[in-house]
C-alpha cells in the first residue's frame, strides 16, 4: 500500500462513529475467534475460517454482514497469500458489500477491506470488479457521513494508481465526473477527508491532464483564461490552495 495511505489510514477521523458497547464487545469476540484460527492454521485449515465469513457476508442481518466484511479485512492483513487463493470470491463478497442497501457500515467495512487487498496485490487481477469498484465508490465520495467519504476518497486513489492501460479510458470519464467533488472536498468539513482529497487529487491529475489544462499564470496571458476567472469569482480560496500546494 502506498506509503501516504498508511499514514493517512493510521490515523483515526476526527469524528468518529460511536458504537453500542454491547456491539463492540461481539465484534472484539468474533476477531479474537478469527485471529486464533489464523495462528492455528495446522489444526483447522484457512479455508474453514474463510467459509465461515463468506456465509455471514451474505447473512440476512445486516450486523454479520458488517462483521464478516472485518474478518475479510483481517484476514487480508494477517494471511495475504490465503487471500490471494480465495481473491476473486472475496472481490465478489466485498463489491456486494459496497452496494449494501440498508448498512452505511457494511459499505464503508468493505471500502476499507478493498484497500487493503489493492494495496497487497497492487491492484492485480481485478478483472471487470474494477468498473463496479469505481463506479460505486465515486457516488460515496460525497456522501454525508465523513467516514465513508474518507474511505471512499482513499480507495478512489488507489484505484487511480492500479487503474493501468486496460481501464485507462474508462477511469479517465469517471475522474473527469468526479471533478467537481475533489474541488470542493479539498476544502472538506473534516481536515481528514480533506488531506485524502488532496492525495486522491494529486493520483487523479494525470488523468484530467493538470499539467496541461490548469497551467495558467497570473499575469493577464493565462492558458485558460475561463477557468482562472471562474475560479477567482467563485473559489478564490481553492486558486490560493492551488498555488500554495503547486497543484497549479
Amino acid at each position: 500500500m502506498d506509503q501516504r495511505w498508511k499514514r493517512i489510514l493510521g490515523q483515526p477521523l476526527a469524528t468518529p462513529t460511536s458504537q453500542p458497547k454491547k456491539k463492540r464487545t461481539s465484534m472484539v469476540s468474533l476477531f479474537s475467534k478469527i485471529s486464533w484460527k489464523l495462528r492455528t492454521q495446522k489444526r483447522e485449515p484457512m479455508k474453514n475460517v474463510f467459509f465461515i465469513l463468506a456465509e455471514r457476508a451474505r447473512d440476512p442481518s445486516a450486523k454479520k454482514r458488517h462483521m464478516a466484511m472485518r474478518g475479510l479485512g483481517t484476514m487480508a492483513c494477517e494471511a495475504p497469500d490465503k487471500v490471494r487463493k480465495y481473491k476473486k470470491i472475496i472481490l465478489d463478497l466485498l463489491v456486494h458489500g459496497l452496494y449494501d442497501p440498508v448498512s452505511s457500515e457494511v459499505i464503508h467495512e468493505s471500502m476499507k477491506t478493498l484497500t487493503i487487498i489493492l494495496g497487497k496485490t497492487q491492484g492485480k487481477g481485478l478483472g471487470s470488479f474494477f468498473v463496479d469498484i469505481t463506479l460505486q465508490t465515486r457516488t460515496l465520495l460525497d456522501d454525508e457521513n465523513d467516514s465513508l467519504r474518507f474511505s471512499a476518497f482513499v480507495l478512489f486513489g488507489q484505484l487511480a494508481a492500479f487503474a493501468g492501460r486496460k481501464w485507462k479510458k474508462f477511469f479517465t470519464s469517471q475522474v473527469k465526473q468526479t471533478r467537481d467533488s475533489l474541488l470542493i472536498h479539498l476544502q472538506d468539513r473534516n481536515p481528514q477527508v480533506a488531506k485524502a482529497c488532496k492525495t486522491t487529487f494529486r493520483a487523479c491529475s494525470p488523468y484530467l491532464k493538470l499539467r496541461k489544462e490548469y497551467n495558467f499564470q497570473v499575469e493577464d496571458d493565462q492558458r485558460n483564461p475561463k477557468l482562472y476567472r471562474q475560479l477567482s469569482h467563485y473559489h478564490p480560496e481553492l486558486l490560493q490552495f492551488f498555488y500554495a500546494n503547486k497543484i497549479l
